[in-house]
């Protein structure tokens, strides 16, 4: 566990420094003088779309690479390895056929998007090239996280993308680049430029070879990766679309859609700061999941699936109170367009999203590298089936806040669900009393927090409230243990932080 939780914390922290990158971006894409909710909604609807272009055209190469490159490093030298040979050739077939659809329903997006969102209409032919960029650096990724590479691939995706997308808006505020219709077009070919540097990367240390001669490992077993690649695809599919759906149906429904999406973008973007320890976890997990199956060491899974939800739920429940005591006060003191106020109920449901969904651990993870993989798509499809409707339904009778209402529902049912499979299937599940210490712990921090200091804003108030809940919140973490990784990691900041004069008194 020492190795996963060393590389989670590092690629936490890389993560959390790319979403100070993101805050900036945020800043200045919301900020008075800054791009309008329309531009700033094209530019999420875009990151939207290109997920789901992703999701298409990626053709299930990414989860072929989770559940069987512990088979090929085991059996065939690195020139003899044709995985990613066969995954690249896999996707860009899945690519063509996306690009060849996009231009076959165009009139269909064209009739949906042109009355609420001309300006998507407009740009529609970019959108291609930064999914095309994002699937085949999800495809890279995915096979250096199986080398322990999470912490160069959390750099890449959290850090290089957001310090070039903050260098082109500076550009754009400076005048160097003249106008949003380039800015949004050099946006589109960044994931292209991170694919390239990442290839490089690995080509250049001789850990990945791409070659299409077929390997015994490929001929032992193409039946069940055919099957598997399909399987975690669709259900993958699903999932990506049921994510997105909310920014875009924003778009095409309501009225002035690309403004409300940038108001939804906004929350989606603040609530994904509770995130950040969910991708350097996951991505630390993968491989020893799928080398733990292999070898059947079924403790070992459990002790990650309930590490890893108490350490995100831990970090999830301090990172959202924070967020939330503090919203109205920071849309004010960072002179964000007024507008962007309506995003704090937004938040609201977004974030209890993401607590869900974290609390839950790497349940996904570990189903979708098990020989029980088909069940990722069946409850895919339970997903779907009770996201789009609803989503749809609540944005026209709610607006905005509806699909983020949509969004939580979804995700609680279909976490349960998957909580209640593994509890039955592998007597597995991560909860235990120190879960509901954890949750009591941030909502009585939280009262606290409000009841002591509601009364004074501006920036003194949202350094008191923050500094007060953090040492009560985060202290009581320490005192209770509510986590095992806990106390080595303070134990590691102490003597990491250690002044040498305490150092020398020991």
């Amino acid at each position: 566990m020492s190795t996963i939780r060393r590389q989670s914390i590092l690629s936490s922290g890389i993560i959390y420094l790319g979403f100070a990158l993101g805050f900036l971006n945020t800043y200045l894409f919301t900020r008075q003088g800054g791009f309008t909710p329309s531009e700033y909604g094209l530019y999420g609807t875009f990151i939207g779309v290109a997920n789901i272009i992703n999701a298409f055209a990626n053709l299930g190469m990414q989860a072929y690479i989770y559940k069987f490159y512990p088979y090929y490093q085991d059996n065939l030298k690195v020139r003899d390895n044709d995985m990613m040979g066969w995954a690249f050739v896999t996707s860009l077939l899945g690519f063509i056929m996306v690009l060849s659809a996009g231009y076959i329903f165009k009139d269909l997006v064209v009739r949906k998007f042109s009355a609420n969102s001309p300006d998507f209409v407009k740009y529609y032919a970019w959108v291609f090239p930064l999914g095309f960029g994002l699937t085949m650096y999800s495809i890279l990724e995915a096979y250096a996280w199986q080398l322990k590479k999470s912490v160069l691939t959390s750099f890449l995706r959290e850090m290089l993308f957001k310090l070039i997308t903050s260098v082109l808006a500076i550009f754009f505020f400076l005048h160097w680049i003249r106008n949003f219709d380039l800015f949004i077009k050099l946006f589109a070919l960044i994931y292209i430029l991170l694919a390239i540097i990442l290839l490089i990367i690995l080509i250049r240390a001789n850990e990945i070879h791409l070659t299409l001669r077929i390997s015994r490992v490929t001929k032992k077993f193409y039946k069940k990766i055919f099957v598997l690649s399909s399987f975690i695809w669709s259900g993958s599919l699903i999932q990506n679309i049921a994510i997105v759906f909310d920014t875009i149906v924003i778009s095409a429904v309501l009225p002035n859609g690309l403004a409300w999406a940038g108001i939804f973008a906004l929350a989606q973007n603040i609530a994904s700061l509770i995130q950040a320890p969910q991708r350097g976890i996951v991505a630390a997990s993968i491989a020893h999941l799928s080398r733990a199956w292999k070898d059947k060491q079924y403790a070992k899974i459990q002790r990650i699936y309930q590490r890893s939800s108490i350490n995100q739920l831990i970090f999830a429940c301090g990172i959202f109170v924070l967020i939330w005591v503090n919203f109205t006060d920071g849309v004010k003191n960072f002179h964000l367009q007024h507008a962007y106020v309506e995003a704090q109920q937004v938040f609201l449901f977004l974030g209890l999203w993401r607590i869900v969904d974290m609390g839950t651990g790497v349940n996904s993870q570990i189903i979708g590298t098990s020989t029980f993989w088909r069940f990722e798509f069946f409850t895919g499809l339970i997903l779907l089936a009770i996201t789009i409707p609803l989503n749809y339904v609540l944005a026209k009778k709610l607006g905005v806040v509806g699909p983020a209402i949509a969004t939580l529902t979804s995700y609680i049912v279909y976490n349960a669900i998957r909580y209640l499979f593994l509890l039955r299937k592998f007597n597995m599940q991560p909860f235990n009393f120190k879960t509901a210490l954890t949750i009591g712990l941030a909502l009585t921090g939280y009262f606290l927090t409000y009841l002591l200091f509601r009364h004074i804003h501006g920036f003194f108030a949202m350094t008191v409230r923050s500094l007060f809940f953090i040492l009560f919140y985060f202290g009581g973490a320490l005192f209770f243990k509510l986590s095992p990784d806990v106390i080595p990691v303070w134990n590691t900041l102490k003597k990491k932080l250690a002044i040498p004069y305490l150092r020398s008194r020991k």
